[in-house]
């Protein structure tokens, strides 16, 4: 079980040749809360709608504020229009259509910090297993058939990308730290424990939690987060797509969510309901599929008369997703192999660049 809340400014993660308080402002400015520019595009999971796009983004729980039509390349007005002390931004690089870095100002000005992608979990990663549709594309088995695809799914005509490449997330106990910093239940609280897959965390996920979140005055939620081996028990095909590592760090970015039981057992009994003391059990629409006894999995909060079903009035599923991405397959791998291509092109040019200047620093301090 892990706790869920809000950073500090002062963030791990975010990296850059000056620390995270030398910020390219006046002093009078350091004294208020920092402001950090983060921009990017679409959901793949979400048609290209501004208000959809706009309810996932406000849902992750460090978001405060969003631009509309934020421009493609971050400049120095950008910034300064929005009040932003500095720009945040993966290690990634994103490119104008000339080629050019979208964040090349604001670097040059010391105002742009790096963090590092959580490696593994990327938009290509996960399309790639959607297309794949096998069974072991969420553990570490060595998988032929897998590996060849994800070779020609995550590689450009010259290699493998650094940056968005194929490779397995590792989870660690510092991934769950940063995710993880939150409160405890307080007196007055309503304790409402929620369970499933929540896999391919989406805007039919949101829209359930932030249901549940507002069945009380001081909501406290959990949510019980189920093992892979289980989910693939009553879900069947290849589900889940993503791992219980990833749909761990998923869940905790949520804003309606306050706690996470990770591998929470099927059927929501006594001794959970006991130990969390649990005020309220809530389930969406969707079927509720029998334990391994054929038996009702929430036999016991509906015995405590806990148990409530809620409709928050949106029907898009896992399986909705899966099905849009097959659909679209060809148009993926075009964009991916064309992101590619660029990216390795950038990427071998800053290698040679700073191998560069290396031999000369070697040439003049030889001299």
């Amino acid at each position: 079980m892990i706790k869920n809340g809000h950073h500090t400014s002062n963030e791990q993660g975010i990296e850059s040749g000056a620390k995270q308080g030398d910020l390219a402002c006046s002093p009078e400015k350091r004294k208020r809360s920092v402001r950090v520019w983060c921009d990017g595009c679409h959901f793949p999971s979400l048609p290209p709608s501004t208000t959809l796009q706009y309810k996932m983004v406000r849902a992750i729980k460090w978001v405060d504020e969003i631009v509309e039509g934020a421009p493609y390349v971050t400049t120095l007005d950008t910034l300064d229009k929005y009040n932003s002390d500095f720009c945040v931004h993966g290690d990634d690089i994103t490119l104008t259509v000339d080629g050019k870095d979208t964040y090349a100002e604001v670097k040059r000005e010391g105002r742009y910090r790096e963090c590092r992608r959580t490696q593994g979990v990327s938009t290509t990663d996960l399309v790639g297993r959607m297309l794949l549709m096998t069974k072991t594309h969420h553990s570490n088995i060595d998988n032929s058939d897998y590996q060849q695809h994800t070779d020609n799914f995550g590689k450009g005509p010259k290699g493998h990308s650094p940056w968005t490449g194929v490779s397995q997330f590792l989870q660690t106990s510092q991934k769950i730290i940063q995710f993880a910093s939150g409160k405890e239940a307080q007196p007055g609280d309503t304790i409402i424990y929620v369970a499933g897959a929540f896999d391919l965390f989406h805007i039919g996920h949101v829209d359930f939690l932030e249901t549940v979140y507002k069945q009380a005055e001081r909501p406290y939620v959990i949510v019980g987060l189920h093992f892979d081996q289980e989910v693939n028990r009553y879900k069947g095909k290849n589900y889940p797509i993503m791992n219980i590592h990833e749909r761990t760090l998923s869940v905790l970015a949520c804003r309606y969510v306050s706690e996470v039981v990770i591998g929470a057992p099927y059927a929501v009994g006594k001794d959970l309901l006991d130990h969390f003391k649990v005020d309220l059990v809530c389930h969406g629409k969707t079927e509720v599929f029998p334990d391994r006894d054929t038996a009702d999995p929430y036999a016991e909060p509906k015995k405590r008369g806990i148990f409530r079903t809620v409709d928050s009035g949106n029907g898009l599923t896992t399986d909705d997703i899966v099905q849009r991405i097959i659909k679209n397959r060809l148009l993926f791998e075009a964009r991916n192999q064309k992101k590619e291509a660029k990216e390795i092109a950038v990427y071998e040019a800053m290698k040679s660049q700073a191998e560069g200047e290396q031999a000369g620093d070697s040439a003049q301090a030889a001299q």
